[in-house]
């Protein structure tokens, strides 16, 4: 049935009954429980207020809490300008059209790579507690992501003791909790320290109080050695830790790096941390943190920081249907998913700790969530625990507009800007283009350039060209006009200029195309049969460029702007060359034409970035949807998706593809291989892009609305027979509501803020609905969506 209207019998409401309240509650259904301490790092349990926070291990003898804060880099925003001209390109591009292609890769990194200049984020510190407990049992850990809360609990000596963890936004502060119920208290010591640097010292800690440690230092990087010399990058982000304890009863001494406790009843642990990225004088901060916490007691505290967490976490509520007791820890149940043996519950934890890592990684005011989010143990963290440009952060950010949580890109939209000004200059001095660049790996510096140790990593010029995607997508899902305006709208025209000016005309047939050009860390055989990365066009590049000039012009269309410029780039969009092509063997190219692969598994399967996260293959062309499915049984056949990201990306594929039993497939092998017992993703070892590309799939999977309409319960597998899910958002800033029984739509419910007109699609039916602004429309059994 094609667009037709909803008889006025369908019900108009605000409330849904079926539904119930969006609220979380702290049961089970929330709640990561062990019935023994963190092992290790890849174990403990994180919290984080955005820019803030912890990885807790819960060891009743031994307690370790990790430190981390987000601005915790060495270097700064000088460091690395432009290298390589317009003359370099020029010599490139010509090697490339003669074939030389193994010459322009080692040209490329020679003449425009930053080479070996790489920055890692880095661990804040450690907060060490040694507790004198003679004898522990009745052990329990947990994290309760509907309240963000870490805690374990054990008895010592017949007495229950205590310990919470917490990272509140808004007051800005760490808080441990340690409280006994033995009337003669407890007794331990404490002390706060960060590792060396290659023998390095990083910090100073002292006790100016008898209750306070302070932490001080810069964050420098050693950076190997010259001439049997060590060299260190002597500046950075400069930070001061301070841990302040208030106890109840008993007794707390300084000595030198550490506070002694003794026969305490309670005690609350405020840590609160500053850096000179954020403020001038970071000490004069941290000051005026603690003095706002005088006089809030810790309930207080609690309070502000559940109701704080919780205006994003309720958002969003997910059941799978009929689920056995939670009695088993978290860990045996992994254990058992390992085994083959499916768990509804698990995935929808898995699900919200997705949106858990999220909010407590990236809010209003930080910075956004790199490789690790913001947890990172070490000071030389694997891939530096940076942005990478060409899937990873992106992946972040998956599950930020469909999942309700669309504020929390805007330390995204953050560096990006500043990315975007950085990069102008870049464009400018090295490629002699206008608007703006930026390759495949950054920093908090946002710097733009290029930094490849070989040619087919790190000399890819679109990572702000995928990033350009996530104003466009904001805008759709929030509809929101200033920010189309003020910051999207900008952002798109910056890259569609570089793009305009980088496009060169292919004398054999008169199209343009992008040269030279890298798919994502993959390689093809040259004719000589040897690995060679650059190209005369990839099918990753053009596909971008075609959605920066597409989405570019549909903002300036919506913003009523028409001048040289949109008509330019829609005169070359007519004449780009396609980069969907479809080989002999049916598969999407990935290159300019058919090459053999060195790596034919390979984890990357950047060519159907137009499937997702794009959106120009569609079931509207058949042809193209089987050549999109053949592409990535290929890449299966020959051992691709590996751990992590990769099958996180796969689940979302086949999403998209409608297929249910290939993307629950998909989520079950994730489950199986991908994630430690904390529920992190492996990488390995720990990259959290995992967890959010998780999310993303499996609300992709209940609910599409990239085509300009809404898809509902596109891939719904029949091991989810029954199942509920509401507060999704759709584009058009509308929120959906989704119940089924014995796998068929039961109930919709869609909420506006505004009047409009949307297409609804569930099987083969496809109806229109109106819309009125703040009230509920709801589709249920009587509607002509609904067939039973």
């Amino acid at each position: 049935m094609q667009n037709r209207f909803i008889p006025l019998f369908l019900m108009l409401a605000f409330l849904l009954i079926p539904f119930g309240s969006h609220s979380q509650d702290s049961t089970s259904k929330n709640l990561l429980w062990y019935e023994s301490p963190a092992e290790n790092w890849d174990h403990a349990l994180p919290v984080g207020n955005g820019r803030l926070g912890a990885m807790v291990f819960g060891n009743p003898k031994s307690e370790r809490i990790q430190l981390n804060e987000d601005s915790m880099w060495p270097g700064g925003p000088d460091w690395g300008n432009s290298k390589g001209t317009p003359e370099d390109l020029a010599e490139i591009r010509k090697l490339v059209k003669e074939g030389k292609v193994h010459l322009a890769d080692s040209l490329i990194v020679e003449r425009f790579s930053f080479k070996g200049v790489a920055r890692s984020h880095q661990t804040m510190g450690d907060l060490f507690i040694e507790y004198q407990n003679k004898d522990v049992n009745d052990y329990k850990r947990s994290l309760n992501i509907a309240k963000a809360v870490a805690s374990s609990s054990w008895k010592s000596g017949g007495y229950k003791v205590s310990q919470e963890v917490f990272a509140s936004a808004p007051d800005d502060v760490l808080i441990v909790r340690i409280i006994t119920e033995n009337p003669d208290g407890i007794n331990f010591r404490l002390r706060m320290n960060r590792p060396d640097d290659n023998g390095h010292p990083t910090v100073e800690v002292t006790s100016p109080e008898y209750n306070v440690l302070n932490m001080r230092g810069m964050v420098t990087q050693y950076a190997g050695a010259k001439n049997s010399e060590p060299v260190v990058i002597d500046y950075g982000v400069e930070f001061e830790t301070i841990l302040k304890a208030d106890i109840k009863e008993g007794s707390v001494t300084s000595e030198n790096d550490k506070l002694t406790f003794k026969n305490v009843q309670e005690v609350i642990l405020y840590i609160v941390s500053s850096t000179s990225f954020y403020h001038n004088d970071y000490v004069e901060n941290n000051k005026k943190t603690l003095e706002s916490l005088q006089n809030k007691d810790f309930d207080t505290l609690l309070s502000r920081h559940i109701k704080d967490y919780q205006q994003y976490f309720n958002r969003v509520s997910i059941d799978l249907g009929e689920k056995e007791p939670d009695t088993l820890s978290t860990a045996e149940r992994l254990q058992r998913v390992k085994n083959g043996q499916p768990d509804r519950d698990l995935v929808e934890k898995l699900f919200q700790y997705g949106r858990y890592l999220l909010i407590s990684s990236s809010r209003p005011g930080t910075n956004p969530a790199n490789l690790q989010g913001l947890w990172n143990k070490d000071i030389q963290a694997p891939w530096n625990a940076d942005y990478h440009l060409n899937i990873n952060l992106q992946m972040n950010y998956w599950p930020a507009g469909i999942t309700n949580l669309s504020e929390l890109q805007e330390p995204l939209f953050d560096l990006t800007d500043r990315l975007i000004e950085r990069g102008k200059k870049l464009a400018k001095e090295q490629y002699g283009m206008s608007g703006t660049v930026a390759h495949q790996t950054t920093d908090l510096w946002a710097s733009p350039w290029m930094q490849a140790e070989t040619a087919y990593w790190g000399s890819w010029i679109h990572g702000g060209g995928w990033l350009a995607q996530h104003y466009w997508e904001h805008y759709r899902f929030t509809q929101d006009t200033t920010f189309l305006k003020e910051r999207a709208y900008p952002a798109l025209k910056a890259y569609a200029q570089f793009y305009s000016d980088w496009l060169t005309e292919d004398p054999r047939d008169g199209t343009l195309i992008s040269t030279p050009e890298t798919s994502p860390e993959n390689r093809y055989l040259a004719p000589d049969g040897k690995p060679a990365a650059l190209s005369g066009g990839t099918a990753m590049g053009h596909q971008i460029i075609a959605e920066v000039f597409d989405n570019t012009i549909a903002s300036a269309e919506i913003l009523g702007k028409s001048d040289e410029f949109i008509q330019k780039i829609k005169d070359q969009r007519r004449q780009l060359r396609t980069g969907i092509q479809i080989g002999e063997d049916g598969r999407i190219l990935e290159w300019d034409r058919e090459y053999e692969e060195p790596e034919k598994g390979h984890r990357h399967i950047s060519h159907l970035y137009a499937l997702h996260p794009g959106d120009d293959i569609t079931t509207e062309d058949p042809e193209l949807f089987e050549a999109a499915r053949k592409t990535i049984e290929h890449r299966l056949e020959h051992g691709g998706a590996g751990p992590g990201w990769s099958r996180a990306w796969i689940i979302n594929f086949y999403a998209r593809l409608l297929n249910p039993e290939a993307a629950y497939e998909n989520i079950q092998l994730f489950m199986e291989r991908s994630i430690y017992p904390n529920l992190l993703d492996i990488h390995p070892p720990f990259q959290i892009d995992g967890n959010f590309g998780f999310t993303a799939g499996i609300a992709e999977m209940l609910l599409q609305s990239h085509e300009g309409f809404l898809r509902i319960l596109p891939a719904l597998p029949d091991e989810w027979p029954n199942g509920k899910i509401k507060g999704l958002k759709a584009r058009g800033n509308i929120e959906v509501d989704i119940a089924w029984e014995d796998g068929k739509l039961e109930q919709l419910k869609l909420t506006s803020e505004e009047d409009k007109t949307v297409q609804v699609k569930y099987g083969e039916n496809k109806i229109q609905v109106e819309l009125k602004a703040g009230k509920a429309t709801i589709l249920d059994i009587n509607s002509e969506l609904i067939e039973r």
